[in-house]
């Protein structure tokens, strides 16, 4: 019988971010596959886990080394894949083994946790009914303002991961593409220098010209554009709103048409509809 791939969420930064449930999985499994086995162990040695690892598994030998993995998965050894920091495969190794695994029969268990995106998103202030997490700003010039001339009439909250030798760079493209747009920089999350930056790019770009240096992993928010009015104008919303609820439309299912057909926000069209 086949054992189970289990992806274990680890902290982000503070150690005490790791639950019960991830704790006893890395102590049940036969082995761990790590990204780095040295700052796995960090969080093994905190907890008094003593469960061996298997090669590391980082980018660049994913392929490689997903077919060993896999065969001790067929073998019925149960294995939980971690990351350096936070949830497996965001922004992280993994994807081709979770894919080999998946074509082959075999079960995957999520043990949820700690994102760095997320625990950026819901203290940012910006919206989180509707976002996107796009991953890591593309490196090169040209791509990088491709990029940012892209989502110009993007709503939802934009979740980015950057490096801190790249931020101002980023944050100039940012401030000549976007320069309305509300921006928040996340950085050092859940560690002792934990911060948060909120303003336009130019504004946050001033307070970090100050500085003789920027450390720490990075999360980059940017606002999404600002719905538009126009569908709006020339309707009565509160007179569509009173024609649902005669009709018996369900109070969720009136939502989703304010949302999709008039662009209301989600807490504007949960407001009109449980008004009295």
């Amino acid at each position: 019988m086949a054992g189970h791939l289990y992806l274990v969420s680890l902290p982000i930064g503070n150690l005490e971010d790791i639950t019960l449930r991830a704790i006893r999985i890395l102590r049940a499994v036969d082995l761990i596959v790590a990204e780095d086995t040295r700052n796995t162990r960090r969080v093994l040695e905190r907890y008094h886990i003593k469960t061996p690892f298997s090669r590391s598994y980082y980018q660049g030998v994913e392929r490689k080394r997903a077919e060993p993995i896999l065969s001790l998965l067929k073998e019925g050894k149960d294995l939980a894949l971690v990351s350096d920091a936070g949830t497996p495969l965001i922004s992280d190794p993994g994807y081709p083994l979770v894919r080999a695994t998946i074509e082959a029969g075999i079960s995957i268990v999520p043990i949820p946790g700690p994102t760095a995106a997320i625990a950026a998103l819901v203290a940012s202030g910006l919206p989180t009914d509707h976002f996107a997490f796009d991953g890591t700003v593309p490196r090169k010039q040209g791509e990088r303002r491709a990029y940012f001339e892209a989502i110009r009439e993007e709503q939802r909250t934009i979740i980015l991961y950057e490096s801190p030798h790249r931020l101002l760079t980023t944050l100039k493209e940012i401030a000549k593409v976007l320069p309305e747009r509300r921006v928040v920089l996340a950085r050092e999350l859940t560690k002792i220098y934990e911060e948060f930056l909120r303003g336009s790019a130019s504004e946050i770009l001033q307070t970090l010209d100050a500085r003789s240096e920027i450390k720490g992993e990075c999360v980059l928010l940017i606002e999404g554009e600002k719905r538009s009015a126009r569908k709006t104008e020339s309707v009565d919303v509160k007179e569509v709103v009173s024609l649902l609820k005669k009709e018996g439309i369900s109070n969720r299912t009136a939502m989703k048409i304010l949302m999709c057909c008039l662009d209301l926000p989600r807490n504007e069209a949960y407001r009109l509809i449980h008004a009295d």
